[in-house]
């Protein structure tokens, strides 16, 4: 199954964001990249898992 790869441009898009807050989160390791000479970009899944594992439930506390 083919991986679609995205920009940091395209990426900072998909997720309402500044492209230096995708290479921020890119440079703290958070946010894999493939490499490809010297371009940078990042997958699909990628994203979608950064999303996923930044939903919260509506009624969850924070805790104090």
């Amino acid at each position: 199954m083919p991986t679609n790869l995205l920009t940091v441009v395209e990426a900072a898009e998909r997720l309402a964001l500044q492209p230096a807050t995708i290479r921020k989160l890119i440079f703290q390791r958070r946010l894999p990249v493939v490499k490809l000479g010297r371009s940078v970009r990042l997958r699909d899944e990628d994203i979608e898992a950064l999303i996923r594992l930044g939903l919260r439930p509506v009624n969850e506390r924070r805790p104090q």
